[in-house]
């Protein structure tokens, strides 16, 4: 009895940080896989729940994101094949492979520090972008769409930051490159997990419409803001509560 009532708590705290999450980074331009993993980190979900939930949040949030930030004359297809091609596999074998909880948190501990670094790092200044070289972009997506499939994020924190810090993409490019991306990664990895036969929550329906509901108001909410330093302030200390229960909690 007492079992169940905690577990149904849980569901509700999740359900309703979930909302406020996905607004959160929505409203920033992220899609939130990375909240949503630091959400669950906070509340005490096992790390192979994590990678499911996060992975299926994933393709209904992106989903949003790419449809908001496509535009046939930025998007560029030379910089996103090579890097899919690549990825997607990558993607599907990461979330095969069984990682042991410790290695796990502190994979995810980086990608949640990385996450945090972006996001004060956020902006939308003009920068003049160069020609890439496809082999390093091929082996660019093998490396982080494997650590997506382990840990259950779509690889668009990593790649974002890459794009801009080499010049390879400007911030509208990046914006709907990184979200393309996260979409066929989470894909591939759920298959991943499928092939594993892994089992889903049951109310993965009720958070996915709930992420999805966060998304859109908050990428509509946050079109029409123009200082988003608070919000910025509010997700990094998310991040920064869950990497300091990675470290030091068990």
């Amino acid at each position: 009895m007492f079992a169940n009532k905690a577990m149904t708590d849980l569901n509700i705290y999740f359900t309703l940080g979930l909302l406020v999450t996905a607004f959160l980074f929505a409203s920033v331009g992220h899609g939130g896989a990375t909240g949503y993993l630091a959400l669950m980190i906070i509340l005490g979900f096992a790390p192979l729940q994590m990678k499911s939930t996060a992975l299926a949040l994933n393709t209904f949030v992106a989903s949003v994101a790419f449809f908001q930030f496509y535009h046939k004359e930025t998007f560029s297809y030379k910089l996103f094949f090579p890097l899919a091609i690549f990825s997607i596999p990558a993607s599907f074998f990461g979330a095969i492979i069984h990682l042991d909880d410790a290695l796990y948190k502190q994979i995810l501990a980086f990608c949640l520090l990385f996450a945090a670094i972006r996001l004060f790092t956020f902006g939308g200044q003009n920068i003049q972008t160069k020609k890439p070289n496809i082999l390093i972009l091929c082996a660019l997506g093998t490396v982080i769409g494997f650590i997506s499939g382990s840990i259950g994020i779509g690889g668009g924190i990593i790649l974002s930051p890459i794009l801009l810090l080499m010049a390879w993409a400007s911030f509208k490019e990046t914006a709907a490159l990184s979200a393309l991306f996260i979409l066929v990664n989470s894909i591939s990895g759920l298959l991943g997990l499928a092939y594993k036969k892994t089992v889903f929550e049951n109310h993965i329906w009720i958070w996915a419409f709930i992420a999805l509901l966060g998304g859109i108001l908050g990428s509509y909410w946050g079109k029409k803001q123009k200082n988003m330093a608070n919000l910025k302030y509010i997700l990094i200390l998310i991040l920064a509560v869950a990497i300091l229960k990675l470290i030091f909690l068990k």
